[in-house]
């Protein structure tokens, strides 16, 4: 774990980082007392499981939770070495005295904030993905979840995203132990779990890569050179030519490779169309893209 330096303590990516923790720590805890825990929902997490026992013992959340934590961070470290940092030690620690804060004397007993369900499921999961972006923002995990996946993946060949998948499946499905108010297995708490796990995903890329997505466009045509320059010279952006071999006819051709807005995308679409109708496109989501003309290397917190 690296030193902070004084230079690095006053310097605004420092400043950044951790208003993005601390904001987003607070609002996370906020929301999983406010829309989660009063309609008995586990999207995963921790806090998913503490929702379930408070739900059949009465236990509060904060102390569930802190049982649960504070053997994961110590098992985490001592199998992965320090890998979680002191940002996700202090994201940890933030969430847990809010929770606490929260039902213990502003909101004790957790009563509906939102009456209608799906709206309160929605609600939460806007705001769920909001905080854990913000979270990942600052390059911190709120812990739970992801130290049990880190820790499979360590021991099996599974990936370390489909873990965190396994992990908070399992999680939500324990919702179904729960009782309803008509005595019936509770699917509707696993449905509205994983509305809130979709919602939350959306949102976390929204926050972390920016709601205007880029897009990578590869473009194979013999008018590569007009291509080029309406990138380089209307769009002000970069552009890379391949040189490759089409394996169905073997003829040498060019290919363009760039990164633009989808504003910018559409203008050399229509571009591309006039030029060479017959020109192979292809378009992908560019979540994140590092270097010149967009976000520093330097700006990458360590």
């Amino acid at each position: 774990m690296a030193f902070i330096t004084k230079e690095k303590f006053l310097s605004n990516e420092w400043l950044t980082a951790y208003t993005y923790l601390i904001l987003g720590s607070i609002i996370f805890a906020v929301s999983d007392i406010l829309f989660v825990v009063p309609y008995k929902l586990a999207p995963g997490g921790v806090y998913g499981i503490a929702t379930v026992l408070n739900t059949l013992f009465g236990w509060k959340i904060s102390y569930c939770t802190f049982a649960m934590e504070v053997p994961l961070v110590i098992i985490g470290t001592i199998i992965l070495g320090p890998r979680f940092g002191i940002k996700t030690i202090v994201s940890i620690g933030i969430i847990l005295l809010t929770v606490w804060i929260m039902e213990t004397y502003v909101v004790p007993g957790y009563p509906k904030v939102i009456a209608d369900p799906m709206l309160n499921t929605i609600v939460a999961g806007v705001f769920y993905g909001i905080a854990i972006g913000m979270i990942f923002k600052s390059r911190a995990t709120s812990g739970g979840s992801d130290i049990i996946a880190m820790i499979f993946a360590k021991y099996t060949k599974l990936s370390l995203g489909k873990l965190v998948m396994i992990v908070d499946g399992i999680i939500v499905l324990f919702t179904l132990v729960q009782p309803t108010e008509t005595g019936a297995i509770g699917w509707e708490f696993v449905i509205y779990s994983l509305i809130i796990i979709y919602i939350e995903g959306k949102i976390i890329d929204m926050v972390v890569s920016g709601a205007n997505y880029h897009k990578t466009v590869m473009i194979v045509s013999d008018q590569y050179e007009s291509i080029v320059s309406k990138i380089k010279g209307d769009l002000k952006r970069g552009a890379t030519v391949f040189t490759g071999t089409g394996a169905y006819s073997g003829e040498e051709r060019k290919m363009v490779y760039s990164v633009m807005s989808r504003r910018e995308l559409e203008i050399l679409k229509l571009h591309v169309k006039s030029v060479d109708p017959e020109a192979f496109v292809n378009v992908t989501e560019a979540n994140e893209i590092i270097g010149k003309g967009f976000k520093s290397l330097n700006e990458e917190e360590e």
